[in-house]
């Protein structure tokens, strides 16, 4: 098969569109001398019926959901990009029934982590305005706004992304909040001074922050604020990292998650605690070599619900195994892989409301799914979305008498609001993109399954372009997943819809590696990277020209994020497989240092810990 790549490296969630004028000479030329146009956030949508670079300000997507606890009102986020700087979220109270929307927070405060109180009629967040940060409390409607405590971050990158729990608990009572918040550590003083003295392995922050180069070596502790009083005590101390907070039926105990092992700047590995709100003595429910996260409460207090693994190896990125819902009683004995039944990743998991079983997601071949799964074990049930129908929910909520609220994206839209009640199908209740959408034509996705170089099953997601007819043919960007422990899948994506629009096909490629194809799949990458991954994403062009004759092999892009940002610079410098190609260097996007990135997992076995150059071994350039 004869084709070109050429490569392209997205930095975090960059964007970067080549022209058409340089596809339809059939090459990519540098243009590094070129500036680039940064145009401004304006939220209005691009003029004709394709989407252009400018509506990814304009699109909005459905964020976190909860439910109160009377099944009566739901709180749920929207996330904009309508203006400059990061996303930023406005969050809305709705009555169930009538659909009634009252605003939590305003355009001079931001809010996060929005929780009910036990009796429904308070709500819990993180603060944010120009002052700072802290714990505030609001009435049902979003009145009443109180402020409790201020509240402290740190940029310190936590191990497994997106598997830290509750900033915040409430009391089972209602008259006490525990939340996390920040406190120097030992190094502080030392890293801020001139020079900067360097002496922690973990010494850079996580790279969603990007306002600094350094860790803060700040620690995260739990403190308890008194919503009568303000009164605000702290629980935990020591140079820990304590998160994932629940609060005990009982009344007594705080669990969250910490490393507390004697060398926690190179083996990660997250156990389970509580500590006593009286006394502030703590004790382990978990002690493994293993990683869990996210310690719920069932609701008479006998069982804690947690995400878990099994193996030694565990990472700051991900832990190179599905993580699966755990059991074990309230005292840590009994622990048990309530889903090992299904071999795929599963976060997050809540309670239902009587206990009898738990709700989780579970990444499955492009899409997070929901399941529901009894306590005593027994067949998983696919509660959403369908048999049939493809969508990806990352946040739901389970309310009173099985009433589910979830947000749900779709092959066809951004994440909206989804309402179902127990045997009843699900009613969509928000439509933020109804104008936009409404202007736009949104291009096909197809699964495309093939079989790699070693006969192992691959799949790989293709954005059609518009404009298709009988003779046409179009370029096509190769648009490469970070991870690898991660999945790409048939559901909206700006990126591709954008490359669409403008005529190019999108492919995206679930390597080896990848999670939502079984534990194996995952493992097929070990001590092997840019080896097989590679070879899978070779195959998948291979798949795509073979399947769709209407790409124009000579018109290739290769573009990554992350992992696939450095298997991008892999891929375009490979000679041998097909002597006709060429070796290329990337004319566009950004270069960085990727390998710092990388985990030890995904380079060889046995370690524990992100590889992350030591400030000690460094060489003077």
């Amino acid at each position: 098969m004869r084709y070109r790549l050429v490569g392209l490296v997205i930095v975090a969630s960059s964007l970067v569109v080549l022209s058409n004028a340089a596809f339809a000479r059939g090459q990519l030329q540098s243009e590094r001398s070129r500036p680039v146009e940064v145009r401004s956030p304006t939220g209005q949508p691009s003029p004709g019926s394709a989407f252009h670079t400018e509506d990814v300000y304009a699109l909005s997507a459905v964020s976190a959901v909860d439910v109160s606890p009377d099944g009566s009102r739901l709180i749920y986020g929207v996330r904009y990009s309508d203006r400059p700087g990061a996303p930023y979220s406005r969050v809305w109270i709705m009555e169930i029934g009538t659909d009634r929307l009252m605003r939590l927070g305003s355009d001079q405060e931001g809010v996060s982590n929005p929780r009910w109180s036990p009796d429904s009629q308070r709500i819990a967040y993180v603060s944010r305005t120009a002052g700072g940060s802290g714990v505030a409390v609001a009435d049902r409607d979003g009145t009443g706004r109180t402020l409790l405590a201020p509240v402290v971050g740190t940029n310190h990158h936590f191990p497994g992304y997106n598997l830290v729990g509750e900033p915040l608990a409430w009391s089972p009572d209602g008259s006490q909040i525990a939340f996390v918040s920040a406190t120097p550590g030992p190094e502080t003083e030392a890293a801020s001074g001139d020079p900067m003295v360097i002496t922690r392995y973990l010494y850079k922050p996580t790279s969603s922050e990007r306002l600094a180069r350094f860790d803060d070596n700040r620690r995260l502790d739990i403190f308890v604020a008194d919503v009568a009083t303000k009164n605000v005590r702290q629980l935990t101390s020591g140079h820990y990292y304590d998160h994932s907070l629940d609060w005990a039926p009982r009344g007594d105990e705080v669990t969250f998650i910490s490393n507390r092992g004697p060398d926690p700047e190179h083996v990660v590995s997250g156990d389970i605690f509580a500590v006593n709100v009286t006394d502030g003595s703590v004790r382990n429910l978990t002690e493994t070599k293993s990683a869990e996260y996210c310690p719920v409460w069932s609701p008479d207090g006998e069982t804690v619900a947690y995400l878990g693994t099994t193996r030694s190896l565990t990472s700051m990125g991900t832990p190179a195994e599905n993580w699966q819902v755990w059991l074990m009683d309230a005292a840590g004995g009994n622990r048990r892989d309530l889903g090992g039944v299904i071999d795929n990743s599963q976060n997050p998991l809540v309670w239902s409301p009587e206990g009898s079983a738990v709700y989780f997601t579970v990444a499955e071949r492009g899409d997070r799914r929901l399941y529901r799964l009894s306590v005593t074990g027994g067949e998983p049930e696919l509660v959403a979305p369908a048999i049939g129908e493809r969508g990806s929910i990352r946040s739901f909520s389970v309310g009173k008498g099985g009433l589910l609220a979830y947000a749900m994206s779709t092959p066809e839209a951004p994440a909206e609001l989804y309402l179902q009640e127990p045997g009843a199908a699900p009613r969509i209740v928000t439509a933020v993109n109804r104008e936009l959408l409404g202007a736009k034509t949104v291009a096909a996705v197809e699964s495309l399954v093939f079989e790699s170089f070693d006969g192992r099953e691959v799949e790989a997601f293709l954005t059609k372009p518009l404009g298709l007819t009988g003779d046409s043919k179009h370029p096509m960007i190769v648009m490469l997943k970070g991870g690898p422990h991660s999945q790409d899948g048939p559901n909206f994506d700006r990126k591709a819809q954008i490359y669409a629009g403008r005529g190019w096909a999108a492919l995206m490629v679930n390597y080896r590696g990848s999670i939502g194809y079984g534990q194996e799949l995952i493992d097929a990458l070990w001590n092997d990277m840019n080896g097989g991954e590679a070879e899978d994403v070779l195959a998948a062009v291979d798949a795509a020209l073979a399947t769709y004759h209407w790409i124009d092999g000579e018109r290739l892009g290769l573009e990554g994020t992350s992992y696939g940002g450095q298997l991008t610079n892999w891929l375009i410098t490979r000679q041998g497989r097909h002597s006709h190609r060429q070796h290329l260097q990337p004319d566009f996007g950004v270069l960085h240092d990727e390998l710092a990135q990388l985990d030890s997992h995904q380079v060889r076995p046995g370690g524990h810990q992100g590889v992350g150059i030591a400030p000690r071994t460094v060489a003077p350039r």
